[in-house]
């Protein structure tokens, strides 16, 4: 593993837990759903926790997969430099079979394109945050073949001001983002994990991410400082920034768009909550 700076180990280190769990999918297949969530979380998040016990053996971690002890632990509040990971953000996409076209099934109509048998709308999330800020982060997208990073930030297309998509959760798409696309005359565009959303605003996919049922820091840490680092918008859906490495990694809502549409959607997130 090549180690440069905390960008390039970011990298390194969601790719190889990305490489890692399509290998354990290919090895267990699609049989047992249980199961191949559960070798999936684990293997990730030990790959991951032994890595960054090693190469940055000074830093904390914070890690969805950790124990209520572990993320209770006070010492990451004082901590300078916080590595905030979700071993495996999409554990449900990342168990279950993409299904041909023409099928007449929902999971058909929800436009993911994978590779092999898989769904690819899941993703790896490996973030730095250092003193009040995120300094580095990478999402994998392993079955899409690609890693987004702060290294190397894609650069979002430049809305051309016509009707445009926003990414929402395919099983719990909140109310009133269904009313926001009627006001701002957008479509829904139904997407898997969070990081494989956000990655979404930043591929061109779609313009906009809005969510509000609930997540934590680890779904959001890493994607947001790629998109950050990408120039595109994110904040929570009344403006104010998000901030990590909090007592309580509750992070609820989120908005990540392109910056031409930031102030729009968040007047019209405004007006619908009055």
């Amino acid at each position: 593993m090549t180690i440069r700076d905390d960008h390039a180990l970011a990298a390194d280190l969601a790719s190889e837990a990305g490489e890692r769990l399509l290998r354990i999918r290919e090895r267990l297949g699609f049989g047992d759903g249980p199961a191949l969530k559960a070798e999936g979380d684990r293997a990730s998040h030990v790959f991951l926790m032994e890595s960054l016990a090693r190469l940055r053996p000074s830093d904390s971690v914070l890690s969805e997969e950790a124990t209520r002890e572990e993320r209770l632990d006070p010492r990451r509040l004082t901590a300078d430099r916080v590595w905030i990971v979700d071993p495996l953000d999409g554990t449900r996409e990342f168990s279950e079979r993409r299904v041909d076209p023409g099928s007449g099934s929902l999971r058909d109509r929800d436009g993911v394109v994978g590779t092999g048998e898989g769904r690819a709308d899941w993703a790896v999330h490996v973030a730095l945050w250092e003193r009040g800020r995120l300094a580095a982060g990478a999402v994998a997208l392993p079955a899409q073949g690609r890693t987004l990073t702060t290294a190397d930030p894609p650069k979002p297309p430049a809305y051309d001001g016509g009707r445009f998509r926003i990414a929402v959760s395919r099983t719990r798409p909140p109310e009133f983002v269904q009313k926001l696309a009627i006001l701002a005359g957008a479509d829904l565009v139904p997407i898997g994990s969070a990081g494989a959303k956000i990655s979404a605003v930043l591929t061109g996919e779609v313009e906009a991410y809005v969510h509000a049922g609930g997540q934590y820091e680890w779904d959001s840490a890493a994607p947001v400082a790629v998109a950050l680092a990408a120039g595109a918008h994110a904040s929570r859906i009344d403006g104010s920034e998000l901030t990590y490495n909090q007592a309580d990694p509750s992070l609820p809502d989120i908005l990540v768009s392109l910056p031409e549409l930031a102030a729009s959607l968040l007047a019209g997130i405004r007006d619908l909550h009055r």
